[in-house]
């Protein structure tokens, strides 16, 4: 009688419960790494928050928009100048022009020692967000005022949906957290998320 060769179902089985747990630790491991990267966006948004409002706490206006800044650290640092002290961070959450209230309060920010970083670089570098994209800050109309926010640009739209239903009422164009565009999976999405 000849011998066989090839594999029996038993080896063919145990192949595929190996393939299958490999491929089951695979996926599980891409469910951890984006759930770490949304608590780092959350944790980001909340330590931007803090940073604002302990720059209002220690010096009753908000950094950006600061009219007392120059006067504390323009003849340390020749970037910073001073805001125009209405409540409102203006200019482009992406700007780069210096005299922007949305670049002068990274500056303000890092002169005070709140967040860490060079107040005098020649460009402002804004932080990176943990899905590739950066933070801002601005104003903007929400609904029936205008307010100052954190800008998120280049997040997934599933997350940016995450975070407007955990934290606001799940609608891109309404409440506290507004998106660029509705929350269609597979775009990105710039994110408003209100101070």
């Amino acid at each position: 009688m000849k011998e066989r060769k090839g594999f029996t179902l038993v080896e063919l089985a145990i192949v595929l419960v190996i393939i299958g747990l490999l491929l089951g630790a695979v996926l599980k491991g891409q469910e951890l790494i984006q759930n770490a990267k949304y608590k780092k966006l959350i944790n980001d948004l909340q330590g931007l928050s803090a940073a604002v409002y302990t720059y209002y706490d220690r010096y009753k206006a908000l950094p950006g928009d600061d009219p007392k800044a120059g006067d504390k650290w323009g003849s340390t640092y020749s970037n910073i100048i001073n805001g125009d002290g209405n409540g409102l961070i203006s200019g482009s959450p992406t700007s780069t022009t210096n005299t922007d209230e949305s670049v002068q309060i990274w500056r303000h920010l890092r002169a005070a020692g709140i967040i860490s970083g060079n107040p005098n670089e020649s460009t402002v570098t804004r932080p990176s967000n943990p899905y590739g994209g950066r933070y801002g800050f601005s104003s903007r109309s929400f609904g029936s005022g205008t307010y100052n926010y954190i800008f998120i640009d280049n997040l997934p739209a599933e997350v940016a949906k995450r975070l407007d239903e955990e934290f606001d009422d799940g609608v891109y164009n309404t409440g506290s957290i507004q998106a660029n565009g509705d929350y269609t999976s597979g775009y990105s999405r710039d994110v408003y998320y209100r101070l």
